[in-house]
């Protein structure tokens, strides 16, 4: 069965954004529904630290992929083999409680005429990551920004990712791996395409 891609908006500071004066008494609501004091000496400075990096971290909502995608290179001398970038490392948060999930990317697309920067490939893995998410969705953004913006012959994408929801509540099993695929065009029709895929991610160093 496809995935479901949600389409997220990119929030501009006229789109009802929060102020960060509202972010930091937001967290010191939490810190005290915790049980703890947010003005004690260790805490004065949590809530704006927070804030802070919550604009790191979830960045993605501010970012396009498709305009990371924008840049093209038609000069390839004829290539149209397999282009796969593996460990692609990300860290990104889970929708459902905002804990971490920590994984790696392995992206792979056929050329069309036309080849990606390396770089853009594992930038648009971090506007995806820089979100809440779910790993199957992210799995399927990628693959198709990647595969509306460039026109391949078609896109591998597979996910390893560690869920810290799982490690640190709820069933706490510490270890487990949740892998996820998305496949468009020759990698989604032509079974040979798909395992020359799986075994470059075995056989490639």
């Amino acid at each position: 069965m496809d995935a479901i891609v949600k389409n997220f908006p990119v929030l501009d500071d006229t789109s009802g954004r929060p102020t960060q004066k509202e972010a930091e008494e937001a967290v010191r609501v939490l810190l005290r529904w915790a049980g703890e004091d947010p003005a004690r000496e260790g805490l004065k400075d949590t809530p704006a630290r927070v804030a802070k990096s919550y604009r790191e971290i979830f960045g993605g909502y501010d970012l396009v992929a498709e305009d990371v995608l924008g840049r093209t290179f038609e000069e390839v001398s004829g290539y149209d083999d397999i282009v796969l970038e593996k460990d692609i490392p990300f860290y990104s948060h889970c929708e459902h409680h905002m804990v971490p999930i920590i994984g790696k990317a392995h992206v792979a697309y056929l050329p069309n005429g036309r080849v990606l920067g390396l770089s853009k490939i594992a930038r648009v893995v971090d506007i995806y990551a820089r979100r809440l998410q779910t790993q199957e969705a992210m799995t399927a953004q990628i693959a198709r920004a990647i595969d509306e913006t460039l026109a391949p012959r078609g896109v591998a994408v597979m996910i390893e990712a560690e869920h810290l929801c799982m490690a640190m509540r709820g069933i706490k099993k510490q270890g487990s791996t949740t892998l996820t695929t998305t496949f468009t065009g020759a990698f989604k029709t032509e079974p040979a395409e798909q395992a020359r895929f799986m075994t470059l991610l075995r056989g490639f160093k």
